[in-house]
């Protein structure tokens, strides 16, 4: 690949230090998919030689391309454009399920896991008596090593044998259990992260993520789960598919 072929010439661009006319250029090809999403680039010395600058100029520029998320580096690998996720409104599925769907291995790291009684919010939203226990998960959900998602999940006790039962999918320890959702209420709003988050997923600062607050219920009407999502905003598409009434 060479990157003169996709962007043109440099000169073309509009005013501004060499590395934001660099930058711009790769940005515009990124969004117009001409750079597609899990094409790599070339390493920096070759991209420097083909448009005829330095290579701190193009460090720059690709370093700017990774601020937005727009790029990622893979180590020993090189830099990749990243990947979007389209994520269905319409289909109740996991976040392993989903990764597994487009062939990327999911993992999560651990922030805590803890077990304790549940509070007047979770009272509400579960359906629980005042007392009752519970299991709360914090996580941050990778996908190929990349960060994608910060996730919180309360789950009633009588659903896991343990907190410890969850490992990668916490869908299928609930499955395993017989408490698998089967029906969700799910609500998105647009939010900008505060500094911790930015730092948990690699972000830059102030940067903008789509949080889901979910509900999740059992055949019988009793609610399993109540998760946020904390979905990074350059990484994923949410979609649904809308239908007509009486259609």
């Amino acid at each position: 690949m060479k990157i003169s072929d996709i962007i043109g010439d440099l000169d073309e661009q509009a005013n501004g230090p060499l590395y934001q006319r660099l930058h711009r250029a790769l940005r515009q090809a990124i969004i117009d998919k001409r750079l597609a999403a899990d094409d790599a680039l070339p390493p920096e010395r070759d991209i420097a030689l083909d448009v005829n600058v330095s290579r701190i100029t193009v460090r720059k520029a690709i370093q700017a391309l990774v601020d937005e998320g727009l790029v990622s580096r893979r180590h020993g690998a090189g830099t990749f454009v990243a990947a979007r996720v389209e994520k269905s409104f319409s289909k109740l599925s996991s976040f392993s399920e989903d990764m597994a769907a487009r062939g990327w291995v999911a993992r999560s790291a651990w922030l805590r896991r803890s077990e304790g009684t549940v509070s007047p919010e979770e009272s509400l939203m579960l359906g629980l008596s005042p007392g009752s226990l519970v299991y709360r998960f914090h996580r941050i959900r990778f996908a190929d090593d990349q960060p994608m998602a910060l996730e919180t999940s309360t789950i009633p006790a009588y659903c896991l044998p343990s907190k410890e039962a969850v490992g990668t999918s916490l869908y299928e320890a609930l499955e395993q259990t017989g408490h698998r959702p089967v029906r969700a209420l799910q609500r998105l709003r647009a939010v900008l992260f505060n500094e911790n988050q930015c730092e948990l997923l690699g972000v830059g600062a102030g940067a903008a993520g789509l949080l889901i607050e979910r509900r999740g219920f059992l055949p019988d009407g009793r609610s399993v789960e109540l998760t946020q999502s904390w979905y990074r905003g350059d990484m994923y598409d949410f979609v649904a598919e809308l239908n007509a009434g009486g259609a």
